[in-house]
């Protein structure tokens, strides 16, 4: 059985959305496109968002990674604005938003208000009370490879909604069936279930 990967930068995984690297070219997989807080260049930006919007196909399941990190360089007004214009191209094309955040949840959640899409926060591993901040508001959570070691991380899983979760792999090397299985264990869940839950998850998103 494949297990479907939401957040992933390798092109030989084709069960999942491929985080396409700055400046590529869509291949023939599942992919998001967006300009990672860290990738930001204020000399070429405009040729960055030029690159989104020329590079949008069918194969386009959603915007980003983008978003707000606190140890990027770019300063972080000029993240905001970029986090902006990559929120108005989601709602233009009706997809949704992965997002980067690092230690700026509550910068993010004040951005909610200008989401027409669903919002996703990928590698998730904060504590409950972010979580539950984030759920309040309304986004999703996906969880990585943290799950499967980080204890507190596992109890904010528990207070999560199986509607409201995704797994992914994210640039981690180790199988995503791990995941699967430990989640599915949180959450007293078969595997099967779990995994029908998520796709169902990614249908809802998609449809926004």
């Amino acid at each position: 059985m494949d297990f479907f990967d939401f957040h992933h930068h390798k092109k030989s995984i084709s069960f999942g959305i491929y985080n396409l690297d700055q400046n590529d070219i869509p291949s023939n997989v599942s992919y998001s496109i967006g300009i990672h807080p860290k990738a930001i260049d204020i000399r070429t930006l405009e040729e960055q968002f030029r690159w989104i919007e020329s590079n949008i196909t069918e194969k386009c399941i959603a915007i980003g990674e983008c978003g707000l990190d606190s140890f990027a360089d770019t300063d972080l007004k000029v993240q905001e604005e970029v986090f902006l214009r990559q929120i108005r191209i989601s709602n233009e094309l009706k997809k949704p938003v992965i997002i980067h955040c690092v230690r700026k949840f509550y910068e993010v959640i004040s951005f909610k208000k200008h989401a027409e899409q669903p919002m996703i926060i990928h590698g998730f591993n904060k504590k409950e009370s972010v979580a539950e901040d984030l759920l309040k508001n309304n986004f999703y959570l996906s969880f990585g490879k943290a799950v499967l070691y980080n204890l507190s991380l596992q109890n904010t899983l528990k207070i999560t909604p199986l509607d409201k979760i995704f797994l992914e792999t994210d640039n981690e090397d180790f199988d995503i069936r791990d995941l699967y299985l430990k989640v599915s264990d949180i959450k007293s869940i078969s595997v099967e279930d779990l995994h029908k839950q998520i796709l169902e998850n990614l249908e809802t998103i998609k449809n926004g």
